[in-house]
C-alpha cells in the first residue's frame, strides 16, 4: 500500500527525488526507441519538480540528449551515461568530467554481435554500448560469452560489463551512477536533501550505495535488493505513488 511506503523527511522541501528512467517509471518496450512516456508521467514530474523546488532528476543509462528528447517538452537535471553526464539544472551546463567515450575499435567488435542474430539489438550511447536479446532470448547465452570474450581481447581497455534485463552493456570503468550523485548532492537545490532513488536493475546498485551518506533511503522495482527500504512491483505502482506524492505531498502518507 502507498500508506506504508516510508519517506526520510517530512517536507517535501527536505528531500531530493532520482529517478531512474527505463524499467523504473517506463514500461520496458521491445527496442529502446519504443518506450512511450505518458502525458500523465511528464505531467506527474513537472508537478512534483514544482513542490520539491526543483529536486527532482531523472538517472540513467540514456545519454542526456536522448532523455530530453524522451520527455520533450519537460526538461529536468539528470545523470546520462550511466553517470558519465551530469546536468545539475534544467538548463544548466552538462558536465563530463572524467568520463570517456567506449574505444571505437571495441564497439565495433561489439556492433558484429547482431550480424547474422535476428532480434539482437546493438544500442550505441556514446560512452556505453548496450547488446539487446529481448527479442531473441535464445541469444542470450551467445551474447554473453561473445561480450566476454571481446573483454578478453582488450586486457588494457579498462572496461566493465554490466548486466541487465534482456541486455548487455559495455562502458569504461570510472564513472557509474553512484558517483554521479554523490557529485549532483553536491547542488543545490539538492545539496543538503535527503535522497529517494527509486531504480530497477543492476546497474542502479552503485546509487543503492550512496543513499545512506546521505540518509536517503533506496527504493527497487520489480525486485527485492538487500538495502533498500520498499519494493515496488512494477513501473506502473511507481508512476501511481509519484502522483499521489505530487498531488497529496509527504504528509497524505
Amino acid at each position: 500500500m502507498i500508506e506504508s511506503i516510508p519517506l526520510p523527511a517530512a517536507k517535501l522541501s527536505e528531500i531530493a527525488v532520482l529517478l531512474d528512467i527505463d524499467g523504473t517509471i517506463l514500461d520496458i518496450a521491445p527496442r529502446p526507441g519504443d518506450v512511450v512516456v505518458p502525458p500523465s508521467l511528464r505531467e506527474t514530474l513537472a508537478r512534483l519538480s514544482r513542490e520539491t523546488g526543483g529536486a527532482l532528476a531523472l538517472v540513467s543509462g540514456r545519454s542526456l540528449g536522448d532523455i530530453d528528447l524522451l520527455f520533450a517538452p519537460l526538461r529536468l537535471p539528470a545523470v546520462g551515461g550511466h553517470g558519465a553526464e551530469l546536468r545539475a539544472s534544467p538548463h544548466g551546463k552538462l558536465q563530463a568530467d572524467g568520463a570517456r567515450p567506449l574505444n571505437g575499435d571495441l564497439k565495433e567488435r561489439l556492433c558484429e554481435l547482431s550480424v547474422g542474430a535476428p532480434g539482437v539489438l546493438v544500442e550505441d550511447k556514446g560512452y556505453s554500448l548496450a547488446v539487446h536479446f529481448r527479442l531473441a532470448p535464445d541469444q542470450e547465452g551467445r551474447v554473453k560469452e561473445a561480450v566476454a570474450a571481446i573483454q578478453a581481447d582488450w586486457p588494457k581497455e579498462p572496461i566493465e560489463i554490466l548486466p541487465g534485463k534482456a541486455v548487455v552493456e559495455v562502458k569504461p570503468v570510472g564513472f557509474h551512477k553512484g558517483a554521479a550523485i554523490r557529485q549532483l548532492m553536491q547542488h543545490a537545490p539538492f545539496a543538503g536533501r535527503r535522497p529517494i532513488f527509486i531504480g530497477d536493475d543492476t546497474t542502479d546498485e552503485s546509487a543503492f550505495a550512496v543513499m545512506p551518506e546521505f540518509h536517503g533511503l533506496g527504493f527497487s522495482v520489480g525486485r527485492e535488493v538487500r538495502g533498500t527500504a520498499h519494493c515496488f512491483a512494477a513501473p506502473s505502482d511507481v508512476r501511481r505513488w509519484l502522483e499521489h506524492l505530487a498531488g497529496d505531498g509527504i504528509r497524505a502518507l
